[in-house]
């Protein structure tokens, strides 16, 4: 009777050490489970957050005795800037300078509020294929209506609040062709309107 009492003790001990072992495996299978699907979604919302455009605006309101009006959009892609225009109220058949100055700031009747050229890398003005400012852009060109639009790239600039960043400065257009070759300027003439870059 000892014998039979002993032996269902033990194998009552037994089986309650296989289940706290079975069962501290399952709360630690559980507990990776969790921790890696935790990480997984952690690191998935990260990537989607860096795989997101970052992108940035400026709606062209004319400066005094103009028309022209208009909208620019930037978006970072990798090193480079996309940047695509639409303007209107522009001198038919004619071209107009066009840059991203240093100064969020609209708010002169002329524009000159908005201080000189965009130029964080301290370059000389030009066209995009030589050393120019991060500011410099290829002139818009009015159709007979008196509309542009343009899409193309930029370096050397981010779409950002940095150093190198556009948010927080203005795009101009100008009432003449830009010669990329006039000290600092391009001799694009007057402002015509004027936009302040903010963040989309």
């Amino acid at each position: 009777m000892n014998t039979m009492k002993l032996t269902r003790t033990r194998l009552s001990c037994l089986s309650a050490g296989v289940c706290a072992v079975l069962l501290g495996a399952a709360l630690a299978g559980c507990e990776t489970t969790s921790t890696g699907s935790s990480t997984g979604t952690s690191a998935g919302a990260a990537a989607a957050t860096r795989a997101a455009p970052v992108t940035a605006s400026a709606q062209l309101m004319p400066t005094q005795g103009n028309s022209a009006t208009g909208t620019a959009w930037f978006t970072q892609q990798g090193l480079r800037v996309d940047v695509r225009v639409q303007v209107s109220g522009l001198t038919p058949n004619q071209e107009h300078g066009f840059h991203v100055h240093e100064k969020g700031d609209c708010s002169s009747r002329d524009g000159m509020s908005a201080g000189g050229h965009f130029d964080p890398g301290g370059r000389p003005h030009g066209p995009q294929n030589a050393p120019h400012h991060g500011g410099d852009m290829p002139s818009l060109k009015a159709d007979a209506a008196g509309n542009a639009q343009a899409t193309f790239q930029i370096e050397s600039v981010s779409v950002g609040t940095g150093i190198d960043g556009l948010v927080g400065r203005a795009v101009i257009v100008h009432a003449k062709p830009d010669d990329y070759t006039t000290q600092p300027t391009g001799n694009s003439g007057a402002r015509i309107a004027c936009g302040v870059i903010a963040a989309s």
